[in-house]
């Protein structure tokens, strides 16, 4: 399995249901889809690469500066963007966790140091990693809530570590591309210890539904780092028709509330339903569920059409750990039934 690989191909095998990606059960919302369509008589003329509409629409949404945000093609973009500007040599990453931090470091020459998560501790971050943010320590990536776990960083905790950073010279990095899908997500946002040192990636892409369009955007605790992330990378990198879906998908009132209340039923459903069948998970808060089986469920389901994520190409996961994103009650319940059939030889 290629060490990098990530849910979501539908591409190379028959799938009609792709529990493989943690997009929003939803889907893409109306009205943002009409907003790409719209906007595709524009791209006939470049996009905006500073992305100034857009921005001043995060920053509206954001209660966030403007001159600190600095949007990008998708978060792994802005990964890259960042590892780019700052050339760390040597970075601390948690496993397991999202691989392309990982990925961006390594291209870049970064070594890199692993912060090990406890299976006996359901993989959850703990005070133990402030130990491991030493000085030499130059960038530090850290997932809330975590990919593949689903747990998010205490705040209290997420105060120390950002302390830490600041007094290691260390630059902070947090993921929250899944935050908006948690119960009261914001309370365990890092933007309330953000400082000159640190940034917070956040993506349209996993909460409205739009991967195909690629858009994220980063929150700078400075403008002198926010104008440096912003000079990598190429040019355009944002379309016209992302720049268009995320003026949209902001101007959208009720869809994530509606999505939180809609992923906390179904993920309380999905969870008993895997112990119901004798199956191993680990608790999640966000719109995805680790869970653990013998039997090589991806391929078995597969020949069902139905794609599951594969987690063993994870550092810290052994082989027979697997990740279903959680999607709406009828997906939900093919899923608990194919599983059970499978299961049950």
């Amino acid at each position: 399995m290629n060490r990098f690989a990530h849910g979501g191909d539908i591409y190379s095998r028959h799938i009609e249901h792709d529990f493989s990606s943690n997009i929003n059960p939803l889907g893409l919302p109306d009205e943002v889809l009409l907003e790409i369509s719209d906007s595709i008589w524009r791209c006939g003329n470049y996009p905006d690469p500073s992305c100034r509409e857009l921005i001043r629409a995060i920053s509206d949404s954001e209660w966030f500066p403007s001159g600190r945000i600095v949007c990008g093609n998708g978060a792994a973009d802005l990964i890259y963007r960042i590892v780019s500007a700052f050339k760390p040599r040597r970075a601390l990453v948690c496993a397991p966790t999202f691989s392309e931090y990982e990925k961006a470091l390594t291209e870049y020459g970064c070594a890199i140091r692993q912060h090990f998560l406890s299976q006996e501790n359901d993989f959850r971050l703990t005070c133990n990693i402030l130990s491991d943010i030493t000085s030499d320590i130059d960038i530090l990536f850290l997932c809330n809530p975590n990919n593949p776990t689903g747990h998010t960083i205490p705040p209290e905790l997420m105060e120390r570590i950002s302390a830490k950073c600041r007094e290691t010279g260390t630059f902070l990095v947090v993921d929250e591309c899944f935050l908006d899908f948690v119960e009261g997500g914001s309370e365990r946002s890092a933007r309330q210890f953000l400082s000159d040192n640190s940034a917070i990636l956040k993506a349209f892409t996993k909460i409205y539904a739009m991967p195909g369009i690629r858009l994220g955007y980063a929150l700078f605790g400075s403008s002198e780092a926010a104008e440096k992330a912003a000079s990598t990378g190429q040019a355009w990198s944002v379309s016209t028709p992302a720049q268009a879906a995320g003026f949209a998908a902001l101007r959208l009132d009720g869809y994530v509330e509606k999505t939180v209340e809609v992923v906390s039923t179904e993920r309380e459903f999905m969870q008993n339903g895997l112990r119901s069948l004798g199956l191993e998970y680990v608790p999640s808060e966000a719109n995805f569920i680790l869970f653990r089986c013998g039997l090589p469920l991806d391929e078995l389901l597969s020949q069902r059409g139905i794609a599951l994520r594969n987690c063993e190409n994870y550092d810290g996961l052994e082989p027979g750990w697997f990740r279903t994103a959680v999607r709406l009650r009828e997906e939900n319940t093919l899923l608990l039934a194919a599983l059970r059939e499978v299961l049950n030889g």
